[in-house]
């Protein structure tokens, strides 16, 4: 007995449109399971939070931008790293902006928490708006347009000083004779040039460096070959009040300073850990270092390395002692994290983390003088130093 293809068959295939769906749902069960998998628990109940807020909260048009980004900081908090931190929108452009050396102010940089009645004047760039409204270094900002700088509102003196170019700002200053002005300065687009430099007496020089962000390294190694055409007997490097900056301009700068040797290690969380090697070529000078409490990051590294390798000789405040490097991601909603990411130690191995750097010569910080004035102590015992070494 014969039988025919046709009646061999024992099914139907499926048909297309329903095996796509299948794979569909198969992908979203997997990306689902993934998903809550990386997330975790804690992952799991931030969403769920966000959800019910959208969704549950009885009032409808609630700010929730708001409640995300003070979540968001708050979570950063949380982690207990001191080094790592949140910015909502306008701080990560204002950052952005200031990394990049650019910003929109008056130019002048100022002490917060020296006094109780206002902001000290440390510095005043050249060609400003605060220069060219007769600000000089040393005044005293008691208010602006209007807001007192009392203790507590020190903090929200960058956000009014700041603000769009052109527009201007009113501040009330308290002179040295203790007479009171307002001065009205125009915001303007500012270029911090991150280093200056000066010849000092008994033909010493001195080179500040304001921060490790775009350009410092070659403002910095441009300040410095103009002193040494001056031919001077030993250097004096003020990172004193310097945040730090970026890990490539740290190394441009050590390798431009330091003999041949490593001078600089990192160790991220995933990866490898790698050494920067300096060449033999250096600045062959005896160097002192400027540190304060507020010489942070890399601007400690550049002070304990320089230490290490060359055996200069430091002066100043204990340090903040910082070993980690962040990286600032974007969110999705305009703001940033930055989270740190890896570990950093001098050529050696050293970490500075919890113990920063004790000076060879210890002197607190007059911060009611200006930086590089007459009254600067620290300063002067940093040139008594060269001179004591035998320059």
């Amino acid at each position: 007995m014969q039988m025919n293809s046709s009646s061999r068959r024992t099914g139907r295939r499926l048909p297309l449109w329903l095996i796509l769906l299948l794979y569909t749902l198969l992908l979203a069960l997997i990306g689902t399971i993934v998903f809550c998998t990386v997330m975790g628990r804690p992952g799991l109940t931030m969403v769920k939070a966000y959800l019910l807020a959208k969704f549950a909260f009885v009032e409808e048009d609630a700010d929730l931008d708001t409640a995300v980004n003070q979540g968001l900081d708050a979570f950063v908090d949380g982690l207990g790293d001191r080094w790592s931190y949140f910015l909502d929108p306008s701080s990560l452009t204002a950052t952005t902006e200031r990394r990049a050396n650019n910003y929109v102010g008056v130019g002048i940089t100022v002490l917060q928490h020296n006094r109780e009645d206002g902001l000290v004047v440390q510095a005043v760039s050249k060609d400003g708006p605060a220069e060219k409204a007769g600000i000089v270094p040393g005044d005293v900002i008691t208010a602006i347009d209007g807001t007192l700088m009392t203790d507590e509102n020190q903090e929200s003196s960058t956000d009014l000083i700041r603000g769009e170019e052109g527009t201007e700002v009113t501040l009330t200053v308290l002179h040295a004779d203790g007479t009171t002005e307002d001065f009205v300065c125009k915001r303007a687009q500012l270029h911090n040039p991150s280093a200056m430099s000066e010849m000092l007496e008994d033909n010493l020089g001195l080179v500040r460096l304001e921060n490790f962000y775009s350009g410092s390294a070659a403002s910095f190694k441009q300040n410095v070959e103009s002193l040494l055409e001056q031919n001077p007997d030993g250097l004096v490097i003020d990172v004193r009040s310097n945040p730090g900056g970026y890990v490539d301009e740290l190394e441009t700068i050590l390798d431009y300073l330091l003999p041949e040797g490593p001078v600089f290690r990192m160790k991220p969380r995933w990866g490898t850990e790698t050494v920067k090697e300096s060449d033999e070529n250096c600045v062959d000078l005896p160097m002192v270092v400027l540190v304060n409490a507020d010489t942070y990051s890399a601007a400690e590294l550049l002070a304990a390395q320089l230490r290490e390798s060359i055996g200069a000789k430091i002066v100043g405040e204990l340090t903040s002692g910082k070993g980690y490097s962040q990286m600032t991601y974007s969110l999705p909603n305009g703001s940033g994290m930055g989270l740190s990411t890896a570990e950093y130690t001098t050529g050696s191995g050293h970490s500075l983390i919890g113990e920063g750097i004790t000076p060879d010569v210890p002197l607190d910080m007059d911060r009611s003088v200006p930086l590089l004035g007459e009254e600067d102590t620290q300063l002067q015992a940093a040139v008594d130093l060269l001179l004591q070494e035998g320059i």
